[in-house]
């Protein structure tokens, strides 16, 4: 048997309070986004954060503890996925989890330490976005139902005025093939580690892919808050995109001039501050499941404590 470390324990009132409290929070903010899949509606922020993403809102509504936390006379929640019995009532079980996601835990750390570490860069102005619809006609781009700011080729020639700078793989490969010889680097993903920052507007809404992704381990409320953050991201994302928001009550950020590229290089500064927390607890989560030290989630039930 592992060593393991004292956890907290939860009596029922205690984390039946705190899981009503995550569903007030959770329900206003999402509200919008269930009328809006029920009837069928295109939502360009809320598309990307419950597609690209693949989480659903049902996701964010479930109450997750976290690892490390034991809940007394929680019966209830065994059916839900990596629970484990022990002897004061339900935990994660970390053995299980491992098994399963222990790949996918150790990615995680690894590009959420490598992203910590380095050094944050703001001068890609956002032209991601504009290079996924260079050289591209209206109806041809991966939002149809969107209308571009400007016509093809004014769009195309800010692109090549502006310049192209990405780091981040999952956004340059979404570029058009004419618009991938005219970036700066070549992202590939076997060099994430290495070119991922976090001044990058992708890199930081995928903390919330890596929240998803490290459910139940993770708890809700972190969870939530990466979601939010992300959410705030993708506003600015298509906000300075080629995109016309207007509709969607987005202001353009118009980074084809001097005064836009500035206003979206502070957003990024402001957004790698909110960023850093939550990258930290991430990180802190994924280094207790791997190192093991979870309190109780190793410890059968009936087992005294070490």
């Amino acid at each position: 048997m592992s060593a393991t470390v004292v956890g907290t324990v939860l009596s029922r009132s205690e984390w039946e309070s705190r899981a009503e409290a995550h569903r007030a929070r959770v329900a206003p903010q999402l509200a919008r986004v269930i009328e809006r899949r029920a009837r069928g509606e295109k939502h360009p922020v809320e598309d990307f954060l419950f597609h690209y993403y693949n989480l659903r809102p049902s996701h964010l509504e479930q109450w997750h503890p976290g690892v490390g936390i034991v809940l007394e006379d929680a019966e209830s929640r065994a059916s839900l996925p990596f629970q484990r019995r022990v002897a004061r009532g339900m935990t994660v079980d970390v053995e299980a989890f491992l098994a399963k996601r222990g790949a996918t835990a150790r990615e995680a750390g690894r590009l959420l330490a490598a992203s910590s570490a380095a050094t944050p860069r703001f001068g890609c102005f956002g032209m991601h976005e504009w290079a996924m619809v260079y050289r591209l006609s209206p109806g041809e781009t991966r939002h149809p139902y969107l209308k571009l700011r400007f016509p093809p080729e004014k769009v195309a020639a800010i692109v090549e005025e502006v310049g192209c700078r990405c780091s981040h793989f999952d956004a340059f490969r979404f570029f058009t093939p004419p618009a991938k010889p005219l970036n700066l680097l070549t992202p590939t993903r076997e060099r994430q580690a290495e070119l991922d920052q976090p001044g990058c507007l992708h890199v930081n809404m995928d903390l919330y892919k890596w929240a998803g992704k490290l459910l139940p381990a993770v708890d809700s409320e972190l969870l939530f808050d990466t979601f939010l953050l992300a959410r705030e991201i993708r506003e600015v994302d298509m906000a300075a995109s080629a995109y016309d928001m207007r509709h969607w009550g987005l202001e353009p950020v118009r980074v084809e001039t001097a005064e836009g590229r500035a206003q979206y290089a502070a957003l990024q500064r402001g957004f790698a501050a909110k960023a850093a927390p939550l990258r930290a607890r991430l990180l802190s989560v994924v280094e207790r499941i791997e190192g093991g030290r979870v309190a109780d989630g190793m410890q059968p039930a009936g087992m005294s404590r070490a």
